[in-house]
């Protein structure tokens, strides 16, 4: 299929196509009382308002969430993100619940510091240039590192952690979830808009241009297809 719902590229007016790879085999066979424990991370926006615009207010949340959410809420990179997550949970019904509380809380933290919180992939309209970067030794080196790539990496993102009980079990799902990731990412477009002075003056023709943002970093890509876990 291609990027333009054709059935043939040569029906589409782009001049490639986007396919999935062959459905994998999976080599391994669960036994029924495998257990595979979730954790989940949300970044968030923190943002005025008024006025919408971004605010690198991270600390004025972390005081007070330290003592609602403890070690559940964290800083990122940037003074605007602030982030979330679960502890290890038994199942999906699990971390749903906890995902719900926790974004609860978050946001009657935000709204006693006279913030809101907002989830999105990018933010429409306010610059990476202006957000501050946050404090701390892990934060400098990403940035001395980096530079640049690492200042404009102005993305908010939704981890999801799971846990395996075995590296060659681990390989294995990977090699299937692989199939799956064009799927997952066609469902998460949530960044249509990047550095807009009105959301509509600067549609980025992509329905997510958070995603054309992370292959900065060194880290974020697709894996591989392997074979063994050594």
């Amino acid at each position: 299929m291609s990027r333009s719902g054709a059935a043939h590229p040569e029906d589409s007016p782009y001049p490639f196509s986007l396919s999935c790879p062959p459905f994998p085999k999976l080599h391994v066979r669960l036994p029924k009382e495998t257990k595979v424990y979730p954790r989940i991370e949300e970044e968030f926006q923190i943002v005025d308002p008024v006025t919408r615009e971004l605010r690198s207010h991270i600390e004025e949340i972390l005081e007070a969430g330290k003592m609602v959410l403890k070690e559940n809420v964290k800083p990122e990179l940037h003074q605007s993100v602030v982030e979330v997550g679960t502890d290890i949970c038994e199942n999906v019904a699990d971390a749903r619940k906890s995902v719900t509380a926790l974004r609860t809380d978050l946001a009657k933290l935000a709204r006693n510091a006279g913030l809101r919180i907002a989830a999105a992939g990018t933010h429409p309209f306010s610059h990476w240039i202006d957000q501050k970067i946050s404090k701390g030794e892990r934060y400098q080196g990403v940035i001395n590192d980096l530079q640049q790539v690492a200042r404009a990496n102005l993305i908010f993102g939704l981890h999801v952690h799971v846990g395996m009980p075995d590296r060659e079990t681990a390989i294995q799902l990977m090699n299937t979830a692989r199939y799956f990731l064009p799927h997952i990412f066609a469902l998460s477009t949530n960044s249509p808009f990047w550095l807009a002075a009105t959301p509509a003056s600067r549609a980025t023709a992509c329905r997510s241009s958070s995603a054309s943002r992370a292959p900065g970093f060194p880290t974020p890509s697709t894996p591989s297809a392997s074979t063994t876990s050594t």
